[in-house]
């Protein structure tokens, strides 16, 4: 579809993705077992926190060994390269870029060497006094284009401390979000910053232990939950055990975000199970925006928790409306004006015997910037729906994400710039209602001041200087482009 002026058309794009995390990541602690094949399962399990690029680094207590590229997890290893990468300590990481473009060199974990080892570094995360931090690095590390570099330098540079001194040195002197895995040739690190605003959890394995931003992960690769890393705690593991060192006093504010949308349903935050909480925000939702309607159908997958709750709540009978193709994932290819003119339909397509003449009630997460509602509602009405009424089972993104979550400014976010009834109006539905802020947080079940609202209500826990905002800070200083290279860099 194209503009009448000939400019194409971004109000269908296949390749539009919903809110993107900072990463996935993952470490792991077991003499005997293949940990490389376990961080491999680790981050298949996290691989919806992060699609650009995918990491393992692992050690055998003698050396190091990287191995990273662009791309899927199940794209970037293979049995070869796992049975290659041999040791008992590992971590990973799954990437989306949030600070520094994504390219090879920005991939993680991090290494470097500056001592008589080497240290490498997975961060999901923003941090926020990057350009404070950038400049306590000695000018042979000034090159540094992403907040994870300057990070992971910071604590390899000095030799004559342990990482562990090094990491209680420059921990409290970092602000933002950041959960880390962290490891030298025999030790294993777990640190999240004070306000715990990214996930990071603790588990048992027989034969040692498991750090992951979230619990499903260790679901996946047979370990127990143990508990979360608390807020300002640092972890060691090694063949002592698990020791905990409290950097900086705890000061809770948890992503509610992650409730919506980032985290998978299977996964327990704070003692909640994520899928519960969604069900139960699809009831409050019900209860606090009725319409009569045929059936409530979910945009899927992360409207559908919401959708069953609606069901339930309102009592109008849920049905599946939608298929989702689950293959469409990142991909190198641009959009041409053909394949935009599929639009949405690479991603999902209607069941036309179900939803032709029928109300719908179309249940979705979020909406960020109002392209793929648009394109949906005008989807569902050219296959028959009689009436479209959208619901959203969190309250309008206004305000951009500092720490980890890829809307970064307030021109992008339609909530932002229109009301509820000129967005309506703009994505063609007959009703727009999105859940309260308070009932959202109160399907939690944990307490307002806990949590970082900062997407909705513009509080901002960990307040932001505007010179250290932006994706591309550290690559503007370097004198690389904005937008930065779009394919692979070689080996």
């Amino acid at each position: 579809m194209s503009h009448p002026d000939g400019r194409l058309s971004m109000d269908i794009d296949p390749l539009e993705r919903g809110p993107q995390d900072a990463c996935g990541v993952f470490g792991v602690w077991a003499p005997g077992e293949e940990v490389s094949k376990l961080t491999y399962f680790g981050l298949y399990a996290l691989q919806h926190r992060g699609q650009e690029s995918a990491g393992i680094a692992l050690s055998d207590g003698e050396r190091i060994l990287v191995y990273k590229d662009m791309g899927l997890v199940s794209q970037v290893f293979n049995e070869a390269t796992l049975d290659s990468l041999r040791g008992h300590l590992a971590i990973g990481h799954c990437r989306y870029s949030t600070t520094g473009s994504p390219v090879w060199e920005n991939a993680q974990p991090t290494f470097y060497t500056a001592r008589e080892g080497g240290l490498a570094l997975g961060h999901n995360g923003n941090l926020i006094n990057t350009p404070e931090l950038a400049a306590m690095l000695p000018s042979d590390r000034l090159g540094a284009t992403t907040d994870t570099e300057v990070l992971t330098s910071l604590l390899a540079i000095n030799p004559d401390r342990t990482t562990e001194d090094a990491a209680m040195e420059l921990l409290p002197q970092v602000r933002g979000a950041f959960s880390v895995v962290f490891m030298d040739e025999r030790t294993l690190y777990a640190a999240r910053d004070p306000q715990g605003v990214r996930p990071l959890v603790l588990g048992r394995l027989d034969s040692g232990w498991v750090v992951a931003s979230e619990t499903a992960a260790l679901d996946i690769v047979g370990a127990t939950a143990v508990r979360e890393v608390e807020p300002g705690e640092m972890l060691t593991i090694d063949e002592r055990g698990v020791r905990s060192l409290r950097f900086t006093p705890a000061q809770p504010k948890g992503c509610l975000f992650e409730y919506v949308y980032l985290a998978r349903p299977d996964t327990t935050i704070a003692g909640r199970n994520v899928n519960s909480t969604r069900v139960e925000v699809g009831r409050r939702l019900a209860k606090q925006h009725p319409v009569e309607a045929d059936i409530v159908i979910p945009v899927p997958e992360s409207g559908t928790p919401a959708a069953v709750g609606y069901a339930e709540g309102s009592g109008i009978p849920f049905a599946q409306g939608l298929v989702k193709n689950s293959y469409v994932g990142r991909t190198f290819i641009q959009p041409s004006q053909t394949l935009r003119e599929l639009g949405i339909r690479l991603k999902l397509n209607p069941l036309r015997d179900v939803i032709a003449g029928k109300r719908l009630i179309v249940v979705d997460d979020s909406i960020v910037r109002g392209n793929t509602q648009r394109a949906l509602v005008r989807m569902l009405r050219e296959a028959g729906a009689r009436e479209v009424h959208v619901r959203i089972s969190s309250p309008p993104v206004q305000w951009p994400c500092y720490y980890g979550v890829d809307f970064a400014t307030k021109a992008e976010l339609v909530a932002g710039n229109l009301s509820t009834e000129e967005i309506r109006a703009s994505i063609g539905a007959d009703s727009l209602a999105y859940i309260d802020l308070d009932e959202l947080v109160s399907a939690t079940e944990l307490p307002k001041n806990r949590l970082c609202r900062a997407c909705f209500d513009g509080v901002y826990p960990i307040e932001v200087d505007e010179d250290s905002r932006g994706k591309y800070l550290l690559e503007k200083s370097c004198g690389v482009p904005d937008s930065g290279p779009l394919t692979p860099s070689a080996r």
